[in-house]
């Protein structure tokens, strides 16, 4: 990890201890070791103003990060060779769980919104940016086009949909990054839920069939995971996606 990351981390992470110590010790760890939060903001993935919708939100972390990240800079407590964080987001998370929402809710306050809803069964806003961070791979594979369908339709011209997913095409490492996965629903008490994953390019084909143009950054360093991130970006012409 950045050394220069640390502040921001503890900053994000300190408000779950009101939520108990496993919001926090789970905020803390999700900060610490996933590499996908890093580069939001060391790359400038993220419009400084519009809206945010963070889909499939678990606790907030995300959200809590942007809010972290937003006070540091205002006290001049930002890395210099960062670009600015998003100042002017409005923040917005939906998640399926009434626990995380709970914690979700106690740890942001009144700086973030977090609804309790099935992403299958509720309508996007539009928003400048949506994210979804390892979310459809626990959809089936019709439900994941809907999801996807009605995130391409909620984005802004020029509004940019984040998603991560495992690359179902990467040999041994998406091996790991399965089972991993089916360990996690194991301990959930969900072991018959089914997992639905796809490669890298048939993710690609169904966003670009929805009209964005795709860009894909690995997304694992440090991990053994086949994780990678979609870029997904709506022309600043507004146009309406194909649907079927």
């Amino acid at each position: 990890m950045d050394p220069q990351f640390r502040p921001l981390l503890e900053a994000a992470s300190r408000p779950y201890a009101a939520a108990g110590r496993y919001a926090w010790r789970f905020a803390r760890g999700k900060l610490r070791h996933d590499p996908v939060f890093f580069p939001l903001l060391r790359h400038g993935l993220l419009p400084d103003r519009g809206s945010l919708l963070d889909l499939g939100c678990g606790q907030g972390v995300l959200l809590s990060l942007l809010k972290a990240a937003k006070a540091q800079y205002q006290a001049g407590l930002w890395p210099q060779d960062w670009p600015a964080p998003p100042l002017h987001l409005d923040l917005r998370g939906i998640e399926l769980r009434e626990g995380p929402v709970k914690a979700a809710r106690c740890a942001l306050g009144g700086g973030a919104q977090v609804d309790l809803h099935d992403l299958r069964d509720v309508e996007f806003r539009p928003c400048s940016v949506l994210v979804m961070l390892d979310v459809l791979h626990y959809l089936g594979a019709g439900d994941q086009l809907l999801v996807l369908e009605k995130a391409a339709h909620a984005l802004e011209p020029g509004g940019v949909l984040l998603v991560r997913e495992a690359d179902a095409g990467a040999g041994f490492p998406f091996q790991v990054t399965k089972w991993s996965e089916r360990i996690a629903e194991a301990g959930r008490g969900r072991l018959r839920n089914s997992l639905h994953f796809r490669s890298r390019g048939e993710w690609v084909a169904a966003l670009e069939k929805l009209g964005l143009g795709v860009r894909v950054e690995p997304m694992g360093e440090g991990t053994p995971f086949a994780n990678v991130l979609f870029v997904a970006r709506r022309s600043k012409v507004a146009e309406t996606a194909p649907r079927g």
